[in-house]
């Protein structure tokens, strides 16, 4: 397959503001351990959100192709790689939001059989996130009570599925234009995480949970540690849309007694490998269940990236979303 030497792509050329479409950005090349996919569609995340402002840790430095999670084929490979040629896989790297971007081999997973190219998405970041903080980190079980905050985004309907497969009871937060989507899901109990009364409404309905996930930070934190369970409460942080929230060793010994863990996806992955194996082998498990379902992402054209991270960021997006770069 002849492979054109430069691709559309979205460049973030400073922090702070939205990326631009460039037409001609250099083709990136596999190095050893990478694969070059031809990416058919990257998923859109708040993470993408962070890294625009300069608040994702590890981020990149301007300017760079932006996007980090993506699915397609596997069209080049760097040495040492084992993933063959016209494999379908999904994955992270550099530079998702372009019509080719490398990957490591070692984190990619296949497309399942049957689903289309966009339908994985999510697959190595919303859902292994979410049945991450549920049962590894999170110790779910039938009978727990689980908050699950920004239950209406990609993450958070992951959680919301998996919480209630495993024989929870789930109260979940979003904005009152997205309950219904979340009751959908198969949750009754669902408010708005903006109420000022937040912890004192979910003690009304439970008495405390069991498992917090939180995602929001700053407007929702300290309702979190307030209704976990004192001491064998958790809180599984993997996300601050609303701003950093603090916590400090006299809140945890004097004010929350309770259990909080952060969770990074990756870094998950790269530190504790066997423990991901697990939840990727959980997975796969839950899709032949048909627990975990295709997605059905909003796909929209390259050039409304922009946009979307902008909507995205305001809070004005359900569910999951994604670019197609050859639109």
């Amino acid at each position: 397959m002849e492979i054109a030497e430069t691709m559309r792509a979205l460049v973030q050329k400073s922090p702070g503001g939205p990326p631009t479409l460039v037409d001609d950005v250099p083709r990136p090349i596999p190095g050893r351990g990478e694969l070059l996919i031809r990416v058919a569609a990257a998923g859109v995340n708040f993470a993408d959100v962070m890294q625009a402002q300069g608040t994702y840790g590890g981020g990149p430095e301007t300017p760079y192709v932006a996007g980090f999670e993506a699915v397609g084929e596997v069209i080049d490979a760097g040495p040492g790689t084992a993933t063959p040629l016209g494999t379908r896989v999904v994955g992270t790297g550099p530079g998702a939001f372009a019509q080719y971007m490398t990957m490591p081999d070692a984190g990619v997973l296949q497309v399942p059989e049957g689903w289309p190219d966009a339908a994985a998405l999510g697959m190595v970041l919303n859902w292994a996130t979410a049945l991450t903080a549920l049962r590894p980190l999170g110790d779910v079980r039938p009978g727990s009570v689980v908050l699950v905050h920004a239950a209406a985004g990609g993450v958070g309907q992951a959680a919301v599925r998996l919480a209630l497969h495993h024989g929870a009871r789930v109260i979940a937060t979003a904005s009152p234009p997205k309950h219904d989507t979340v009751r959908a899901l198969g949750v009754k109990e669902v408010l708005d995480g903006s109420r000022p009364d937040l912890a004192d409404a979910i003690m009304r309905l439970t008495g405390g949970v069991d498992l917090v996930l939180e995602s929001v930070g700053l407007t929702t934190f300290a309702a979190s540690l307030s209704v976990a369970k004192p001491y064998t409460g958790r809180v599984v942080v993997f996300g601050a849309a609303s701003g950093d929230a603090s916590l400090t060793t006299h809140d945890l010994v004097f004010r929350y007694p309770v259990q909080v863990r952060g969770l990074h996806i990756g870094t998950f992955a790269s530190t504790v490998p066997h423990l991901y194996e697990e939840v990727v082998a959980e997975l796969h498990a839950l899709i032949t269940k048909g627990v975990y379902p295709p997605g059905n992402p909003h796909v929209h054209a390259l050039a409304d990236g922009p946009q979307l991270l902008q909507d995205l960021e305001a809070g004005r997006t359900i569910g999951k979303h994604a670019l197609d770069p050859w639109a």
